[in-house]
């Protein structure tokens, strides 16, 4: 309501009929009074107005309509009254929040990075302690290799596995052999079939341009032919054979001697253990003594089991190769024989049959390269 009276009394229009007109100027007047008797109604109202709401410092409030002065300005620091200060707590409200998160963010980022160098100081903890125990392993393993090379430290020793062990290795150095020749058979027999086979095309040419010969030369082309049929026959056998015995010695045979290896690392690892615990038991019984006879003895623990393990494991794989070997070699032995009976005796349906006996099926000329279709 104030403000609509205002709003008026800013937009009141005096009408100037003439300039000096006697009758205008007492209208005038009280025009203007009553103006003035306004302006003081509205001035009472906006000081209740502003001593009973909050107080707004460093603020103003303009009254005035079109072209107000400074006289409509009402300066909020002179007015007394219980002004509850909202701006301050709305304004110090919004700030809370985000001084929180900043410090939250502060907190995150310096706990992160705290946690990454706690990460990087246990990786780096686990990677020395890994290397202590390595250092400290091989130093006992090294000791223990030189106190039984020069004869000053003992050995745990098991004869009967030594001697299959010993056999192991000897048989696998025969069968090496074995394979060499049998390569060596292949090669030379191949480099045989591939001159029969070139000899059987020069005799069929001159077979054809010689007229006197025909005769001779047909002959001739048939044998070598028939003989290079049956060479790649054999050929396949012999295949078989090396592969099977390659199979044996450096898969099934390496295999249970890798097991061994392993064994005879453990072997060492537990005589230095054992000697390591023999040491201090031999040495006075205070406290730290005491200490490190228990650490000792719980090494030497991890190591005997970890020895009786591995020995089991190559008991077991020795036996299972040598049911394996004789079943393969009897096998792979009359195949060979066999093969090389019927070549050299020139059946050809015998030698047919022993491939056929074996399973083993020949791959047809041409079938280790691959056509032009698979190239493409």
């Amino acid at each position: 309501m104030a403000d609509s009276m205002m709003c008026k009394a800013a937009t009141v229009e005096i009408p100037i009929n003439s300039n000096g007109d006697s009758r205008t100027m007492a209208e005038d007047d009280g025009l203007e009074q009553a103006a003035k008797n306004q302006w003081s109604l509205k001035e009472k109202d906006l000081q209740q107005v502003m001593v009973s709401g909050p107080n707004l410092n460093e603020t103003s409030i303009v009254s005035g309509g079109y072209g107000g002065t400074t006289e409509g300005m009402i300066p909020t620091s002179s007015i007394k009254g219980p002004a509850i200060h909202l701006n301050t707590n709305f304004l110090n409200s919004r700030r809370i929040p985000n001084e929180g998160q900043g410090s939250n963010m502060h907190h995150t980022s310096s706990s992160s990075s705290m946690t990454a160098d706690e990460a990087s100081r246990g990786v780096a903890v686990e990677k020395f302690d890994i290397m202590k125990k390595w250092g400290l392993n091989t130093y006992m393993c090294t000791k223990q290799m030189i106190s039984e090379r020069f004869g000053r430290g003992s050995r745990t020793v098991d004869l009967e596995l030594e001697a299959q062990i010993e056999v192991l290795r000897e048989t696998k150095r025969k069968y090496e052999n074995v394979l060499r020749l049998a390569r060596a058979l292949t090669s030379h027999f191949y480099s045989m079939v591939q001159t029969q086979n070139a000899l059987g095309d020069t005799f069929a040419d001159l077979s054809q341009k010689s007229p006197e010969l025909r005769d001779e030369f047909g002959y001739n082309a048939e044998t070598q032919k028939l003989l290079c049929k049956n060479g790649e026959t054999l050929l396949g056998a012999i295949n078989f054979f090396v592969s099977s015995i390659n199979t044996l010695v450096n898969k099934t045979m390496e295999d249970t001697l890798m097991t061994i290896k392993m064994y005879e690392n453990a072997r060492l690892e537990f005589d230095a253990y054992r000697a390591d615990l023999e040491e201090l038991n031999l040495g006075p019984r205070d406290a730290v003594t005491i200490a490190r006879i228990e650490a000792a003895q719980q090494q030497y623990q991890i190591h005997k089991d970890k020895y009786e393990r591995l020995r089991s494991d190559v008991t077991i794989k020795l036996k299972f190769l040598d049911e394996n070997k004789v079943k393969v070699m009897h096998k792979q032995l009359l195949l060979f024989h066999n093969a090389i009976s019927a070549y050299f005796a020139g059946n050809q349906q015998q030698l047919e049959q022993t491939l056929k006996q074996f399973n083993i099926k020949l791959k047809p000329p041409g079938a280790d390269q691959p056509s032009w279709l698979e190239e493409q």
